[in-house]
């Protein structure tokens, strides 16, 4: 007869490896969109497109000097030098915002001013660093140029009909220049997502009073508060909420209803006093989806869902908190929001030798913070040890590097790609 698995107090079987702990919340948030919304261009910076946005023009809509010059036909400039420059007589001037007047000839040239209309005959621009002015009617060449030097053509920039930006792109300022210049002024978006966040524990108390002995100020509602509004959430505080089984139920399931997403901190550890799961659990199904993971630190992180709410519980420990957040809570922020999930954009990274041995327990994902010194050559890579409750370590932290589940430790000199915090 086959023994029945060890299993911890939970009912666990062990630790679910990081990427597959994803893996199950991606699974179950791929169905979940927000609703959209209509927004004035000038409020649409760092929204999330909800369809694609098509240029409805040129852009530029004509031709356009991208120097300050003389729009010329090219054929006039051929092989002038200084020693045998090309003459040419100054007929007309572009003004900015004005469509010329005229047309430039063979043996003729008109003043432009960078961002000028290239008249009509004209092929070309001389740069004003290639010419000689010999009085105000003609100009000496002293470098030729080909057809098309210097000009911007019509629909260069893009053309009318073509994809301006895609679905689920998070707007960046020079995303909201492109669709000025085509003449977008509103644009249609996810609406923004509404994040709930509860502070649980009786040694918890509002970071702007005295602690007591044994109790510790709130940490976590701030800095995670923080990075979900780094990702464009809304957020709600439910405060600082007790351990009494009512009391913390009742609180989830109102913000459960209340918000898109749920984060509780402090109620996530193996422990008699620990309700985070048992409350996911009350909730709509599917319920828990993964509790305690191989990560370091970050272990006892849960995830749940209830109907199409995803809710979080976070270790009580800062650096834990903040760790989980940037695995499962910041992806699953994104992925609900709309962003496009086929091509994420790479988060900044630099390479760095590691200044010392550091060690590690095969079968987990370590995090190792660090401090950036550039020694002239490189970056060197300073890791910052201490507890996973030590919210310096990460206050001092340029960023982190990850020792993979199938390592044991790196050694001192080992190239490192470390994660920069923002």
């Amino acid at each position: 007869m086959k023994p029945e698995p060890l299993r911890d107090m939970l009912g666990r079987e062990g630790l679910t490896p990081v990427s597959e702990a994803q893996a199950i919340l991606f699974e179950q948030l791929n169905s979940i969109r927000l609703a959209t919304e209509t927004v004035p261009l000038a409020e649409g910076l760092d929204r999330i497109t909800s369809e694609e946005i098509t240029a409805p023009e040129n852009l530029p809509p004509c031709d356009r000097s991208t120097m300050d010059g003389f729009a010329v036909v090219a054929a006039d400039t051929f092989g002038a030098s200084q020693s045998l420059p090309a003459y040419l007589n100054v007929t007309g001037e572009v003004f900015m915002g004005d469509k010329p007047e005229g047309m430039v000839s063979r043996g003729n040239c008109f003043k432009i001013p960078t961002g000028g209309i290239i008249p009509d005959g004209a092929d070309a621009v001389v740069m004003f660093e290639h010419t000689v002015p010999i009085d105000e009617k003609m100009i000496e060449l002293v470098k030729g140029v080909g057809s098309g030097s210097n000009i911007i053509r019509q629909g260069d920039d893009i053309c009318q009909g073509s994809l301006a930006l895609s679905a689920g792109r998070l707007l960046r300022p020079q995303d909201l220049g492109l669709l000025a210049g085509l003449g977008i002024s509103s644009i249609v978006v996810y609406r923004k997502i509404s994040v709930g966040i509860i502070s649980t524990g009786d040694e918890i108390v509002d970071y702007t009073k005295l602690p007591a002995p044994g109790e510790i100020r709130n940490i976590n509602t701030l800095t995670i508060a923080g990075q979900a509004k780094r990702c464009g959430a809304e957020v709600i505080d439910y405060g600082i909420v007790s351990d009494s089984e009512d009391h913390f139920f009742s609180t989830v399931a109102k913000a459960v209803i209340e918000t898109d997403l749920v984060i509780f901190s402090g109620g996530s550890s193996v422990g008699m006093r620990d309700l985070g799961e048992d409350a996911i659990k009350r909730l709509k199904p599917p319920g828990v989806l993964v509790h305690g993971v191989a990560l370091k630190p970050g272990k006892p992180v849960i995830i749940g869902l209830s109907d199409n709410t995803p809710i979080f519980g976070l270790p009580g420990h800062p650096v834990s908190a903040l760790n989980c957040f940037d695995f499962f809570v910041k992806p699953a922020i994104q992925a609900i929001s709309g962003l496009e999930q086929n091509k994420p954009m790479p988060n900044a990274t630099v390479s760095a030798r590691l200044m010392r041995n550091i060690n590690s327990a095969a079968g987990r994902l370590d995090i190792i913070r660090v401090q950036l010194e550039y020694d002239g050559q490189g970056y060197q890579a300073e890791p910052i040890l201490g507890k996973s409750g030590a919210i310096s370590t990460l206050s001092r932290a340029h960023g982190y590097f990850l020792i993979a589940e199938d390592s044991q430790g790196l050694e001192s000199g080992s190239l490192v790609e470390v994660h920069l915090y923002q």
